[in-house]
């Protein structure tokens, strides 16, 4: 049985993870994350201490880790960069040199937002990344430095990330059954991904040897109102819905334009296909109504 550590386990591709190996028998679990939950099945452990994670993984000898940690709060990575350093940057850097000490395999998640949004045409993972935000350039450091200190190791660039917990489809729904007029980006595109599909393809890449740097989104891609538009279709809900550019909603980081990922590594070497971002949410929004019925 291989012991499988995931940290930012109760985040929601930590979630989705847990989901779909709590059941397997071919895997032993332990969850960590900033802090420990409630019922205690999830340990607390702060990836930006080099001390903590040296001796949780010393004490634990992991096969595999998958780190989901981040501080993803685009917006007050601007304001707390040192912070956003100190978890996106060094936080896999310490993983990654405690993993490389044991042999064991490190799974990363990165992100989109490490590409300026320029393009015309999607990035594949050989495109120059050139963030723009606080956010973006402390995740590219965090890949790097994975791929620099640990030989086992796998950077899964992903994007617009949904599954349980507050995200975006949970968000659109909620405002709409409170009768609220919505106004949504339309100029912002890029390609929304469950959290259950990207767990499917760490599941499947960890037990390769195909190390190095994948991108990893739903195929197809959209904007924020388009995303929004297809979220109400499939609810079957009638809402006012404005689409409005992004010098209309102002925010703190700027944001990518375009940053439409492709799957190229995925399909060339593993012949490996994600879902439709279409489908992914039609199978995610039947998951939801199934928990409430």
């Amino acid at each position: 049985m291989k012991k499988v550590l995931i940290t930012g386990a109760m985040g929601q591709l930590g979630q989705a993870l847990n989901d779909l190996l709590k059941y397997n028998k071919e895997y032993n679990l332990y969850l960590t994350d900033s802090n420990e939950s409630e019922n205690g099945l999830i340990k607390k452990l702060d990836i930006s201490d080099d001390a903590a994670v040296e001796y949780e993984i010393q004490s634990i000898k992991p096969d595999i880790i998958i780190n989901c940690a981040a501080m993803t709060a685009v917006d007050l990575c601007e304001t707390e960069r040192e912070l956003a350093y100190k978890i996106n940057s060094l936080g896999p850097k310490h993983l990654a040199v405690a993993a490389e000490k044991i042999g064991a395999t490190l799974v990363h998640i990165s992100t989109d937002y490490i590409y300026d949004g320029q393009a015309r045409f999607p990035y594949t993972e050989e495109s120059e990344a050139n963030p723009v935000n606080v956010y973006g350039q402390t995740k590219l450091a965090g890949d790097r430095y994975v791929l620099q200190h640990c030989t086992k190791s796998f950077v899964l660039n992903s994007s617009w990330l949904y599954g349980d917990g507050k995200n975006f489809v949970k968000t659109m729904l909620k405002m709409a059954n409170e009768g609220k007029k919505l106004r949504v980006v339309s100029d912002q595109v890029g390609t929304p991904t469950s959290a259950l599909e990207l767990a499917r393809v760490i599941l499947f890449l960890m037990e390769t040897d195909s190390y190095g740097k994948y991108h990893a989104t739903c195929e197809g891609s959209t904007s924020w109102y388009g995303f929004a538009v297809k979220i109400f279709e499939l609810a079957g809900l009638d809402v006012d819905i404005e689409p409005i550019s992004s010098n209309e909603y102002p925010t703190p980081a700027r944001r990518p334009a375009y940053s439409v990922l492709d799957n190229k590594r995925l399909r060339e070497q593993h012949g490996y296909y994600m879902k439709d971002w279409t489908e992914a949410l039609k199978e995610y929004m039947q998951s939801i109504k199934n928990k409430t019925n």
